[in-house]
């Protein structure tokens, strides 16, 4: 299966005409259950990436903290191929998928391969997964991946409506799943055939700094869409002060992960959010995050993401609402030191991951260089931008984790063409 989830920006903007919100109220969780912790052997199957401007969360493919996502189901229609409407109301409770109207979006699902389809597994409607033919172990049984929720599986075929725990993961992912410490390398296409696989929802691996804020495309002091990312463990909803009291956000569709707020006062585009995690808990013991529409939106964000910096405090707001754009006082500029350490590798090609650490005291930014030795190319780079000269890639912060307080750490990661080898990196504070 391949499938390119298209979102225009008309949709995105959704109903912000003349200043006026509508956006569905979500209804009430009627959803299959979250797999145990052993995982559920499910069927799986592949797409291409996410649409344009953004993924079922409301993130654009080149926003996420990896390039290994999956799709859930949005719905829980065996037998049933209709559409119906998204979100899902309350009247169809029933049919919510997996997906749960977003609710699982931002969340991390370890995937294990299973057993191949040795006959026709092509997700027909009416029809058998594996027809005239059986799923069997192979060598590629036991390897591993983990990937972050990011998009949605709607589509009117078998797997997207009979099967309840459907994975579709991203095409690019299938031979980086990794077994005895080395990526398979070659499971697709020859040895792929939409197998079976096992998974479950686990915290963010190796989560460090806080979560990432940005406008949504065509946002503005009278439509504020925002997108959060970077989770620990997921996103249940957001909160936004306004008026003097804590108000819960609205989310945009069902794009789990963007919601629409007000500003601190009416019209103002200061604003101040706290946001829930799956369980439904304030994360960071209520951790209130204050930002600002930025300048270069204008009178509308022109970007499909425009990310923000933002200052934190705690969860009691201040009792008058601030008029300008929270100050901090900068920490002084200190010292860091990277490492790169290879994650997998594939026949033509690796991952890595670049761990920065700021010395003795808080650092404002940083940037981390270094030279392949043997033609290596940069294939993509998440967590960073990057710029290349020759064979030497400069990597330099985003916003959300470029203040680092002392010894604390922060980490990037790219795909690179080539073989693996050692890598001595550089890192200079800002």
């Amino acid at each position: 299966m391949t499938r390119v989830r298209i979102l225009s920006v008309s949709a995105v903007l959704g109903a912000a005409v003349c200043g006026v919100l509508v956006a569905a109220q979500l209804p009430a969780r009627a959803v299959p259950a979250d797999p145990p912790a052993a995982g559920v052997v499910a069927n799986a199957t592949h797409f291409d990436g996410l649409g344009s401007p953004y993924g079922g969360c409301g993130l654009p493919q080149q926003e996420l903290e990896t390039p290994d996502f999956v799709a859930l189901n949005v719905y829980n229609a065996p037998g049933d191929y209709s559409f119906f409407p998204r979100p899902i109301p309350d009247s169809l409770a029933g049919k919510i998928g997996i997906w749960n109207n977003g609710h699982n979006c931002g969340r991390w699902v370890q995937v294990t391969i299973g057993d191949f389809c040795t006959g026709t597994n092509d997700g027909a409607q009416n029809q058998p997964f594996c027809r005239n033919g059986s799923f069997v172990s192979d060598a590629y049984n036991g390897a591993t991946l983990n990937m972050l929720v990011a998009d949605s599986c709607g589509d009117s075929n078998g797997w997207c409506r009979d099967d309840p725990y459907h994975l579709d993961l991203a095409k690019d992912s299938l031979n980086k799943f990794v077994k005895g410490g080395a990526a398979v390398g070659d499971m697709y296409p020859n040895h792929w055939n939409n197998r079976h696989v096992s998974w479950s929802f686990i915290p963010a691996p190796g989560y460090t700094g806080d979560i990432r804020i940005g406008f949504l495309q065509g946002a503005q002091v009278y439509w504020p869409a925002i997108s959060v990312s970077h989770l620990a463990d997921g996103i249940h909803g957001v909160e936004y002060y306004s008026g003097g009291t804590w108000q819960a956000a609205k989310m945009d569709g069902d794009m789990g992960q963007a919601y629409i707020l007000n500003g601190v006062t009416a019209g103002s585009n200061q604003f101040q959010i706290r946001v829930r995690d799956i369980d439904d808990q304030l994360i960071n013991g209520g951790r209130v995050y204050s930002f600002a529409l930025p300048a270069s939106c204008g009178s509308s964000c022109p970007q499909a993401y425009t990310g923000v910096s933002y200052t934190t405090g705690s969860s009691t707001p201040p009792t008058t609402a601030p008029t300008t754009a929270p100050t901090t006082t900068p920490p002084q500029p200190g010292g860091c030191t990277a490492a790169s350490a290879v994650v997998s590798s594939w026949s033509g090609g690796f991952q890595a991951t670049v761990t920065v650490t700021a010395g003795g005291a808080a650092i404002n930014g940083w940037r981390v260089v270094w030279t392949f030795a043997n033609g290596e190319q940069i294939s993509q780079l998440w967590s960073a931008g990057y710029s290349v000269s020759g064979s030497t890639v400069t990597a330099q912060n985003v916003g959300w984790n470029g203040s680092l307080a002392a010894n604390a750490t922060t980490s990037f990661g790219y795909t690179a063409t080539g073989a693996p080898g050692p890598v001595a990196v550089a890192c200079a504070s800002s």
